[in-house]
């Protein structure tokens, strides 16, 4: 996997999380608080969702085979989606369902300077590694919003950790709030609310996780600049005379298809018309150097046949 893919993002993200999991569950060992125990699981499943990720970028770069001749590029979707599942099942479900146990049986939080303080150094640690996402995500995210970002983004490692450390933090604040209502009113009560709070938010990550995820899974086209940039490289205005029609899919983040019925005119000839052909497939991947596998159709124009 490129750095670009987050590598490194992925690896700060990984010890951070590694290290906060540790101190949570000593922390809930000492103090009882079940928002301690649910943000231990959170941390513990995001280091395995790093894992993940770390172990899709490996095997996407496998060579292609006879049973699988575009390659593995999108095993880093598959590991991707994988991510939201356990995001979902091992740190939303079970924090859901730590809050209603501890709404229902509260009980005070003992030694409440143990979950106080490693929450505190849980939200130092989780800040430098959002720093490190923010920081690789904003090398590739030129002028695009956040938002755009996420949804756009080929590469599904950067839009992962960037949610997941996103998560960690809020859900840092909210157990830090309901262990400090609890302390403050005596109640436990508020320790279950803010569990509650932790899964609901880790569910609904996960499902914009599994929403995008899918939607690169299913194959999703080359982005618009991109397309445009092929067009252009396409048309010689000599030969190639214009696209008839024209389809493009992300084998992977970094390997694009790229398929196209080209125009020539009916007096060229065939080694005119090959050469032609050899000579967009040149442009094209000097234009977009991740069109990998590339498909050019000659035909005569007709226009039922530009549909």
């Amino acid at each position: 996997m490129s750095a670009s893919g987050g590598t490194r993002a992925i690896v700060a993200a990984l010890a951070a999380n590694l290290a906060i999991a540790v101190a949570k569950f000593v922390a809930f060992l000492f103090s009882g608080s079940s928002s301690m125990l649910a943000e231990s699981v959170h941390s513990l499943a995001d280091s395995g969702n790093q894992g993940l990720l770390l172990l899709g970028g490996k095997k996407a770069k496998r060579e292609a085979t006879p049973q699988h001749p575009f390659g593995y590029g999108r095993e880093r979707y598959i590991y991707a989606f994988l991510v939201s599942i356990v995001l979902f099942t091992v740190g939303g479900m079970f924090a859901i369902y730590e809050g209603i146990e501890k709404i229902n049986h509260p009980h005070p939080i003992e030694a409440w300077y143990w979950p106080v303080g490693v929450l505190l150094f849980a939200i130092v640690a989780e800040s430098f590694s959002f720093r490190t996402a923010i920081k690789e995500s904003n090398e590739i995210r030129g002028k695009q919003t956040w938002t755009q970002f996420v949804r756009r983004a080929k590469a599904p490692e950067l839009p992962v950790v960037l949610l997941e450390d996103l998560g960690a933090l809020v859900g840092l604040v909210l157990a830090l709030g309901g262990v400090g209502l609890a302390l403050l009113t005596g109640n436990g009560v508020w320790d279950g609310i803010g569990t509650l709070c932790i899964g609901t938010l880790l569910i609904l990550i996960a499902i914009v996780l599994a929403a995008e995820t899918k939607s690169l899974l299913l194959g999703e086209a080359a982005g618009i600049e991109e397309i445009e940039k092929i067009k252009t490289a396409l048309v010689d205005g000599d030969v190639v005379t214009g696209i008839i029609h024209m389809r493009t899919l992300h084998l992977g983040p970094e390997e694009l298809l790229v398929a196209a019925k080209i125009a020539v005119e009916g007096h060229d000839t065939a080694s005119e018309v090959a050469d032609a052909i050899n000579a967009a497939e040149a442009r094209i991947r000097e234009a977009v150097p991740i069109a990998r596998v590339i498909y050019l159709e000659p035909d005569i124009y007709r226009p039922e046949a530009a549909k």
